[in-house]
């Protein structure tokens, strides 16, 4: 008797393979990153406004370069209060709040008539605006939403100052020139505030927000409860990191870092350049390249960052910072040559390199600290940034020249670059083992 088979099973199609979406760390970083560019609009101005303030109010450049230091000043000091403030209120309440205040500065300013007006608006309230969005910002979002690639990232949202840079530059200097500063500076307003929306609608504190884990984490992280008393929380941090070397050595280095670039070659590269006969908007048109290759120099930085010593990449960078800045002078002219290209490139691969192996040196030393540490760090660069751009103003009013400040710049460069060698590594803590 012929035996008969059983029923074959249905064979059960496989469900489909899940598409692997990209993490939301991302999409943040990328909000992040726009609402930095949108800060860096109005850090684009100073530069172009210093010839047209003196020329229609009749300000010397000192009493302009005064603006512009408490402008820079307040960009540092408001940093750590403000990566305290988004611990308290969130991320997204802070950034909103901040963008609106820059714009309402940048704004009114085109009714202004007074040299204390320009320290109000440009220097009072764009100053606390900006700084609540400094790169202690960025160093809040990378914390929260990376453990892994966190200089790459680091890196990528420092550079986001140097595109704002290189979107806003052309085109403030064409208005500047073609119609006047007053339009140059509503259109910094109106582009912080376009980035209000995206602020409130994309950006969330915590990974928790939407039930994901950092990126590269292994395990879910709860979101931390709201912490109180910002300000006391800030200035106790401070307060235990002045005890230690390694602040003072990165409060330096960072305050000469600001000293040559915001406050040096942002705030007196174009109108040195004018005062060798070179138009306005081509000298503005070379500080946007430095932009081009900030960007490049600064993700590069990121990188160099997780795979190498950063006490020494920043050694390397200011040397390298401090050699160009002493041939500087020798450059300067009415036309741009093959020297003064390789300098824009030389110097835009270095300008803001330097923050992500400080800010990894800050993550290493002072650890869930980091961000407000960081912070203050930050604030010494802005002071240094501060002290260059008035006193850069005034020895032109005194000695008819930039010379001297390009030299003493550079030698404070070759100061810094010995100074990071000194910085201690931090002695990772061994965990106690039990005796049997």
């Amino acid at each position: 008797m012929t035996q008969t088979s059983p029923a074959a099973a249905p064979v059960q199609a496989a469900p489909p393979a899940r598409r692997r979406r990209v993490h939301r760390a991302w999409s943040v970083a990328a909000v992040t990153f726009v609402t930095i560019i949108g800060a860096a609009a109005f850090r684009s101005l100073p530069g172009l406004l210093i010839d047209p303030l003196h020329q229609e109010f009749g300000w010397s450049r000192g009493t302009i370069g005064a603006a512009v230091s408490i402008n820079l000043a307040l960009y540092g000091l408001t940093a750590p209060f403000a990566a305290a403030l988004m611990d308290r209120f969130g991320i997204r309440r802070v950034v909103a709040v901040a963008l609106t205040v820059i714009a309402a500065g940048s704004g009114l300013t085109v009714w202004m008539t007074a040299a204390w007006q320009l320290w109000l608006c440009w220097g009072l309230l764009v100053g606390l605006g900006s700084g609540s969005m400094a790169l202690a910002f960025a160093a809040t979002v990378t914390n929260r939403w990376f453990t892994e690639r966190r200089g790459l990232v680091s890196g990528i949202l420092t550079a986001a100052s140097a595109s704002g840079q290189l979107i806003f530059l052309p085109v403030l200097s064409w208005l500047t020139e073609h119609h006047g500063w007053r339009p140059a500076a509503v259109t910094v307003a109106l582009a912080a505030l376009a980035v209000v929306p995206f602020v409130w609608i994309l950006l969330r504190d915590h990974p928790a927000d939407v039930g994901q884990r950092p990126y590269g984490a292994k395990e879910f992280a709860p979101k931390p409860a709201p912490v109180t008393g910002a300000a006391r929380r800030t200035l106790k941090v401070l307060s235990r990191s002045v005890r230690t070397g390694t602040f003072w050595l990165l409060a330096g280095t960072f305050a000469i870092c600001g000293a040559s670039t915001n406050g040096l070659i942002q705030t007196h590269f174009v109108p040195a350049e004018h005062d060798h006969g070179m138009p306005v908007t081509t000298a503005a048109s070379l500080l946007a390249v430095i932009g081009v290759f900030d960007v490049a120099g600064t993700i590069a930085s990121g990188w160099f960052t997780d795979r190498f010593e950063p006490r020494r990449l920043l050694a390397v960078y200011y040397a390298l910072r401090g050699v160009s800045l002493v041939f500087l002078p020798m450059l300067l002219g009415p036309a741009v040559h093959p020297p003064m290209l390789f300098f824009i490139v030389f110097y835009g691969l270095d300008w803001v390199a330097t923050v992500p192996p400080t800010l990894a040196l800050c993550r290493e030393n002072y650890g869930e600290d980091s961000a407000i540490v960081f912070g203050w760090v930050l604030a010494s660069h802005q002071v240094g940034a501060a002290l260059v751009a008035y006193l850069g103003g005034l020895a032109r009013d005194v000695f008819g020249t930039y010379d001297l400040v390009w030299y003493a710049s550079g030698t404070l460069c070759a100061a810094a670059a010995m100074m990071a060698l000194v910085i201690r590594r931090a002695t990772p803590s061994v965990p106690a083992v039990a005796v049997p």
